[in-house]
């Protein structure tokens, strides 16, 4: 038996079939899928073969473009001109699609991962935040290259692409951290508040192969407005990335919760209290939400933010090991990491019988997974709404409102 020839490097003229979850879409070569980025459903393009892990898929990049769909676009950035091949920041998956066209590849990915993995058919619109396809982004993280350049690294690669500037990231922000040199291999974390300070905190690689942080600028305290509320965090903290996201999700979050007066509500990775903050005020003060969040950090933020909330209680741990010992709870939040819920937690809120629970998921697989368990748990999806809250890129936020069967 000969083993199957290695694709990379290779050029191949493909029709380009729909959107696939992960910034890229699904084309067939010879019987292969070929999973290719910087294409757009319908289009006729060259692709040449990034990575052939030798199965029956390889990955390429389109290199030149034979028929366009009408949503192509020049992208906004030089770093993902087509032009560059490889040679590309692997930051934006989109750019070269229009605002429309990528929100409804979005929606798209969202409806197939709900159908595929949970079995639940339901037809997704994903909606525009405010401020548009640019500068929306107010904390990024950039990598250091051996010559001390900062900027991105390229797509499924730990190679650096130098940047002079991002525009999806606020100006001031990005520019700090671009126009100097760093320390060869270092990381470098950027966030620019609702103050326009920005903080830039460089993390560098000792010999001993360890990392140390060390602040370059501003307080290392950011302070951000959103719920009718000002915030003081950990400027490198959990925030909201999209500029125009926290205000957007906490005003829905509250209207799909709708705690009672006087009832209980769960806030389950609850960070610094974003969520939290509005339990709190339709629990009023005769009711009780509890916080849970592993960081230590985001709930001593919390507190020093929701201190004039006395009906909220906060729990630092994992929250698989605390929800067991909370009170039965009206509502749940749960804004878990990337990853989703998972069947331990999930189970362990369905156990309490909660009349509602709100997820807050950034990816669309994980959320269907966690939307399947919650199913087998006598949960149905009542609500789904979903925003563009990283333009350019391929994440989606959605946000889900169960409702407890019969």
């Amino acid at each position: 038996m000969t083993d199957k020839p290695d694709w990379t490097g290779r050029r191949l003229e493909v029709e380009v079939g729909p959107v696939a979850h992960g910034g890229h879409c699904v084309a067939r070569y010879e019987g292969r899928v070929v999973f290719v980025r910087h294409a757009l459903p319908g289009e006729v393009v060259v692709a040449e073969v990034t990575e052939d892990p030798g199965r029956g898929f390889c990955r390429a990049d389109a290199v030149e473009i034979r028929t366009a769909a009408p949503g192509r676009v020049e992208p906004p950035c030089p770093l993902a001109d087509i032009a560059r091949g490889r040679d590309r920041c692997g930051g934006c998956d989109w750019q070269h699609a229009s605002g429309p066209t990528q929100r409804e590849l979005k929606a798209a990915v969202v409806a197939e991962q709900l159908r595929r993995i949970a079995g639940i058919d339901r037809e997704v619109v994903v909606r525009e935040l405010p401020g548009g396809l640019l500068r929306w982004r107010g904390r990024a993280r950039l990598a250091v290259d051996r010559d001390g350049r900062a900027g991105f690294r390229a797509h499924r690669s730990h190679r650096v692409v130098p940047a002079a500037d991002c525009p999806i990231t606020v100006a001031d922000a990005v520019r700090e951290v671009t126009s100097r040199k760093w320390r060869p291999g270092a990381e470098v974390e950027v966030a620019a508040d609702a103050d326009a300070e920005v903080h830039v905190t460089a993390h560098d690689r000792s010999r001993g192969r360890s990392r140390t942080a060390r602040r370059v600028k501003g307080s290392g305290v950011a302070r951000e407005e959103a719920a009718g509320r000002s915030w003081q965090l950990a400027a490198h903290g959990f925030w909201q990335v999209h500029t125009a996201a926290a205000d957007t999700f906490a005003e829905v979050v509250s209207r799909m919760a709708a705690a009672p007066e006087g009832g209980v509500a769960w806030d389950l990775y609850g960070g610094v209290g974003l969520f939290a903050a509005g339990l709190a005020e339709q629990v009023g003060p005769t009711g009780a939400v509890v916080l849970v969040e592993s960081s230590r950090r985001a709930v001593e933020d919390a507190v020093t933010n929701l201190r004039d909330l006395l009906q909220v209680d906060f729990r630092v741990g994992m929250v698989e090991d605390v929800v067991a010992g909370l009170p039965a709870p009206d509502v749940v939040v749960l804004d878990p990491p990337r990853k989703g819920a998972g069947r331990d937690v999930v189970e362990a809120v369905c156990a309490q019988r909660p009349a509602r629970v709100v997820h807050v998921a950034c990816d669309p697989a994980a959320l269907a997974r966690d939307v399947g368990l919650f199913a087998e748990n006598g949960y149905r999806l009542a609500e789904l709404e979903a925003f563009d809250a990283f333009p350019m890129t391929h994440h989606v936020e959605c946000i889900a409102l169960l409702e407890r069967a019969g």
